[in-house]
């Protein structure tokens, strides 16, 4: 009788053993697939931005005749841009950051143009990369909060022993690699 409670009490604590592994690694199946999801909500923001630069760099183009340099900066970092649409993380955030930049320099030389300023079809292509934009802010904040999760599932006991038996890497934040971007902007009003 002994021996059958040792069998039972072994297959019982197999089972527990099993459930537990299985659903640490759904939960990690479902954080990873969290970074996922918030990586693709970046990418149709960005995928936004990158239609609506060429219609600000073509309403921009008739009233900057001197600002050449300005423009095809703008539409070089959308390229590189796009290029590096299947790169990873670290190498996307860089030329976002670029882009990102080349964009301010365009709306700040911009300000020079009073007519321009005063353009409705300018001014609307403005307020949506305005709007646009913020969604992209938004948009890395929540990637940032998925990767967080996932990476601590992935580093905590028990599910760390899962996540190392099973192959899970952790995931790599979106962070600011170009200075200008941690920069305070300057306002004048001059």
């Amino acid at each position: 009788m002994t021996a059958v409670w040792i069998v039972i009490g072994v297959v019982a604590v197999i089972l527990i053993g099993a459930l537990v592994f299985i659903l640490v690694y759904n939960g990690l199946v479902g954080r990873r697939n969290q970074v996922k999801n918030a990586w693709a909500q970046i990418d149709v923001q960005l995928k936004r931005r990158f239609d609506l630069i060429p219609n600000l760099v073509e309403t921009v183009k008739g009233y900057m005749q001197h600002e050449r340099e300005t423009l095809e900066a703008v539409t070089e970092a959308r390229n590189l841009a796009q290029r590096a649409a299947s790169a990873g993380v670290g190498e996307r955030a860089r030329v976002e950051g670029e882009l990102g930049s080349a964009l301010t320099r365009l709306l700040a030389v911009a300000e020079k143009y009073p007519d321009l300023k005063a353009n409705q079809n300018f001014m609307a292509l403005q307020e949506e990369l305005t709007s646009t934009e913020n969604k992209i802010s938004f948009s890395r904040q929540y990637y940032n909060d998925s990767v967080l999760k996932y990476n601590n599932q992935i580093q905590m006991f028990p599910s760390n022993i899962v996540a190392g038996m099973t192959g899970f890497k952790a995931g790599e934040f979106f962070e600011v690699t170009v200075a200008a971007e941690r920069e305070a902007p300057k306002v004048s009003f001059t």
